[in-house]
């Protein structure tokens, strides 16, 4: 039996999703305890339209993702950092700060897309990589004065 699930089953699927079942495993239990209901064609037919429009959400996440990355890759930024008398820096620079340098040049930017191994501590250019998307990155230089 076809049964589309209305919330998620370990074991079976998530939401959403029609799985093929037993008969006695979906009156027993996924329709019984609300957890799914019997497949129509309807059903079906408006499960398939939905997740081709998610998948073309995604398609169009994906393009702008690699269209940022690419205006993005070898781009500059100068961040100034306090320093004291003898040139040593105050504090550092986190990823924080150059997400918010990337923001005023007009990439939307968060500070989690911003991978670094460690804050940057000590003057002079670094190479800083921004996710834009799960397999899309781009590098960035960042040069602390």
């Amino acid at each position: 039996m076809k049964v589309l699930l209305l919330q998620d089953v370990k074991g079976q699927g998530k939401k959403g999703e029609i799985i093929n079942v037993s008969d006695g495993y979906a009156n027993n239990f996924l329709l019984k305890k609300g957890l799914g209901t019997i497949a129509t064609a309807d059903t079906i037919n408006s499960v398939a339209i939905k997740n081709k429009a998610i998948e073309r959400q995604k398609a169009e996440e994906k393009q702008k993702a690699m269209d940022d990355a690419n205006k993005l890759k070898g781009q500059e930024i100068r961040i100034t950092a306090s320093k004291g008398s003898q040139g040593k820096m105050y504090g550092s620079i986190t990823n924080k700060e150059i997400a918010e340098e990337l923001n005023k040049l007009g990439y939307a930017v968060d500070k989690k897309q911003i991978v670094m191994k460690d804050p940057i501590r000590a003057t002079g250019r670094y190479s800083v990589t921004v996710k834009m998307y799960a397999e899309i990155s781009a590098a960035v230089t960042v040069i602390v004065d």
